[in-house]
């Protein structure tokens, strides 16, 4: 068997392949990571998750610890910079049935990394070091830790952060092949990752400019590493997943998913919105993946436009219902 079509291992928690849909605000809540799933994500992330909103009780963060059976492996991530606050975090999740906890330390975000969390801890690796060590002994789920290859291109701390991670119990790392400083601009640096790879035992997973089944291969033959995460290119494209699993298995493309899969698809998933979040929220967020859904797609501009104007779920059914119905037509037509 291809050896990086077998399956992995991260701790106690087994992998069935070699993809993972990366932690992204605003798009990985359970009907996005149900999607994933059922398109071939071995595991799925949440949204990263504040350790203080936790602690305090807040209502909307304690939302975000909510699964769905049918989502599992799941790993949810929480961010902060005190290490005992961490811990209790850490703790939740696991109540929460979590299959792993990961710790964020590359998100860029101003207002996260002015607190000290997300990639303002690559500027202070005892600290880091000293938060997941206390994550690891709060809870008997593996811990993983997701990072950026550095603050900027001067300090590059990946590696060093890594064999920290390990020596303190983590059971894989992510790495970004990007800086703090780079956000996300320019190209991923996979050189880096290797390094990584080189530097500890545990699983490594790469993440940067994975966009297909051919750069997904590249980037586990390029790098050694373990497993790969997908973040933006998953964005209205859930296929990726089936595409990099079909890639590693035969060495041969997919093809792209047609109008017509696109546009159920997009019906399905704000259907699973509103039941998840009615239909108020429901038809705001699905605006923002119906314009990633529709890139490349005839008329998208004027879609766009007209699924943006929509004030009720069944506006927005009869504007997707219609596109559906021509691109239907099309494949008949052809």
């Amino acid at each position: 068997m291809n050896e990086i079509a077998k399956p992995l291992q991260i701790g106690d928690v087994c992998l069935d392949a070699r993809v993972i849909l990366a932690p992204m605000a605003g798009v990985c809540d359970i009907p996005y990571r149900l999607i994933a799933r059922a398109h071939g994500a071995a595991l799925v992330c949440t949204e990263m998750v504040s350790d203080k909103g936790l602690l305090y009780h807040n209502e909307r963060t304690q939302e975000m610890l909510a699964l769905d059976a049918d989502e599992h492996p799941v790993s949810l991530q929480i961010f902060g910079s005190d290490p005992t606050s961490m811990a209790h975090a850490a703790e939740a999740v696991e109540r929460a049935g979590a299959d792993i906890v990961d710790i964020n330390m590359g998100c860029p975000v101003k207002k996260v990394v002015k607190n000290g969390s997300g990639a303002a801890l690559l500027l202070d690796l005892p600290r880091a070091e000293a938060i997941i060590k206390a994550v690891v002994g709060a809870v008997h789920i593996p811990v993983t830790v997701k990072m950026r290859t550095g603050w900027d291109d001067r300090h590059i701390v990946a590696p060093e952060l890594a064999k920290r991670a390990e020596a303190a119990g983590a059971a894989a790392v992510a790495v970004h092949g990007r800086t703090r400083e780079a956000l996300y601009s320019g190209t991923a640096d996979w050189s880096v990752i290797k390094d990584v790879v080189a530097a500890v035992t545990i699983p490594v997973i790469g993440n940067g400019d994975i966009r297909s089944g051919p750069t997904a291969v590249s980037c586990l033959e390029q790098t050694g590493c373990a497993a790969v995460m997908i973040a933006r290119a998953a964005q209205g494209n859930p296929w990726i997943f089936s595409q990099v699993n079909h890639y590693i298995s035969t060495g041969k493309e997919e093809p792209p998913p047609t109008p017509v899969e696109k546009y159920k698809q997009m019906l399905a998933h704000f259907e699973a919105l509103l039941a998840y979040k009615g239909e108020y929220i429901g038809i705001r967020e699905m605006r923002t993946h119906a314009s990633w859904y529709t890139r490349g797609l005839h008329g998208a501009a004027a879609l766009r436009e007209r699924i943006n104007r929509t004030r009720s779920a069944a506006a927005f059914r009869s504007v997707v219902q219609e596109m559906l119905e021509e691109a239907e037509k099309f494949d008949i037509d052809t």
